[in-house]
């Protein structure tokens, strides 16, 4: 029997709840869905006899992520919808037609957290029928009908071995780029349209400036009254700088288990220095540090940031952890006309969009029309191999005499280990969030 809805995630931290909660919404009407990452193994059902009729995308930029995304998992699908995970962007990213939603990408659905996102992209040729503004699904869980989802301080602070008594702080990373290789860089700037070499530069200065300014402060009497967690980027897992740290102080943590809303509400005191998580600390009726010792260049700063309140030396550091309900620091009115906010939660909205998608007729919607798309049988069988040697925990990285090879293959089998749900641990995700709907 035909799948109703996949539902493709990239990243579990950025995603998984909130997709999980979209699932369940979905099912609640009557209609099947099923998860998926990106580089599971491409399966025969969801070819022929389980092919989804609507496929619902974490991304979809071009014909390459129309390719990738859909064809190289489903095969042809008219119907497709973009959950545009990425959607507050720098200035320069506006205006790149990479992150535009531009050529077979223009025939799918996309989801828009605001009126800001939805205008953006019909100016650059989305016609204004395939958006919709659902708001932030992921803002659903600061909402009061989730009060409770999240745990609080002390059992979060007991699960991991932190001092309940002691100030939680928070600093969430957005340097992930900070310690890429030239070739990484140079992979990334081929995809997106946009040069990232100054970026990683900025990115590894304000990286060891302030984790420079936390070390020092860490020495200190009252640093040692705190516990520090330190919050990864989905993307960042090769930074030495985070290991010297945390051995180095034993209030030091590198957590990267549940989502940031999680830590966000927990915390005593939070810093940030460009992530877009900013909006969830806003949300959950928080506030924060802006930490920028060294100005962020214009083609690369998250536009919410325009003319923020922020930090950039050590002695106005060390007072932040002395000030209890700080100012926030950007622009609240920027901020709502980039997160349509409205009593009707989003999941609910977004799932009427979902739902209008499947019982439509696909009339024009026929990106596959516009382009020839390919099958990957180099990845197809890449997948097989990974994921056999993730099963049995056999590391290609670590596999040296390979040269390049085992470098690329170690990159992709790091992104499958650390991507991966597993059954038990999708079902937690289901229980939970059942308690609320």
């Amino acid at each position: 029997m035909a799948l109703d809805f996949l539902i493709l995630y990239e990243h579990i931290v950025r995603e998984y709840e909130s997709i999980t909660l979209l699932k369940r919404e979905l099912e609640r009407r009557g209609y099947t869905a099923e998860i998926r990452q990106l580089l599971d193994r491409k399966k025969l059902k969801y070819f022929t006899w389980k092919k989804p009729k609507v496929l619902v995308a974490s991304a979809m930029y071009d014909d390459k992520t129309m390719n990738s995304f859909v064809y190289n998992n489903v095969g042809v699908c008219n119907k497709v919808v973009n959950l545009h995970w990425e959607q507050v962007l720098s200035e320069e990213q506006e205006n790149s037609p990479f992150f535009n939603c531009g050529q077979s990408a223009s025939y799918a659905m996309h989801t828009c957290w605001g009126t800001q996102a939805r205008d953006r992209i019909v100016k650059y040729g989305v016609p204004i029928e395939n958006t919709a503004i659902t708001g932030p699904i992921q803002m659903d869980f600061l909402r009061d009908q989730f009060a409770g989802y999240y745990k609080p301080k002390a059992e979060l602070c007991k699960e991991f071995g932190l001092d309940e008594n002691k100030k939680l702080v928070l600093y969430i990373s957005s340097f992930s780029t900070a310690y890429m290789t030239d070739q990484e860089v140079e992979e990334l700037n081929k995809l997106a349209g946009v040069g990232f070499d100054q970026f990683k530069i900025t990115s590894q200065k304000t990286m060891n400036t302030t984790l420079g300014w936390v070390d020092e402060y860490l020495q200190t009497e009252e640093g040692q009254q705190i516990e520090f967690v330190y919050r990864r980027h989905p993307s960042e897992w090769n930074s030495p700088i985070l290991e010297k740290m945390a051995a180095k102080h034993k209030n030091f943590h590198l957590i990267t288990d549940y989502s940031v809303k999680q830590w966000i509400t927990a915390a005593d005191t939070i810093f940030s220095w460009m992530s877009t998580s900013i909006a969830e600390i806003y949300f959950a009726k928080k506030s924060c540090f802006v930490l920028r010792p060294y100005p962020i260049e214009w083609e690369y700063d998250p536009v919410v940031y325009k003319d923020c309140d922020h930090i950039d030396n050590y002695d106005d550091f060390v007072k932040c952890f002395g000030i209890e309900n700080p100012k926030f620091p950007i622009d609240e009115q920027l901020m709502l006309s980039h997160y349509d906010f409205t009593d009707t939660p989003s999941y609910i909205r977004m799932a009427d969009v979902l739902e209008k998608v499947l019982l439509e007729d696909e009339g024009d919607r026929k990106p596959f029309d516009h382009f020839k798309p390919k099958f990957s049988w180099l990845k197809f069988f890449s997948l097989i191999g990974l994921h056999a040697m993730y099963a049995i925990r056999l590391d290609p990285g670590k596999m040296k005499m390979f040269g390049p090879l085992s470098t690329w293959a170690g990159r992709i089998y790091g992104h499958i280990k650390n991507t991966r749900v597993s059954p038990e641990k999708q079902q937690e995700y289901m229980d939970n969030i059942k308690k609320f709907m």
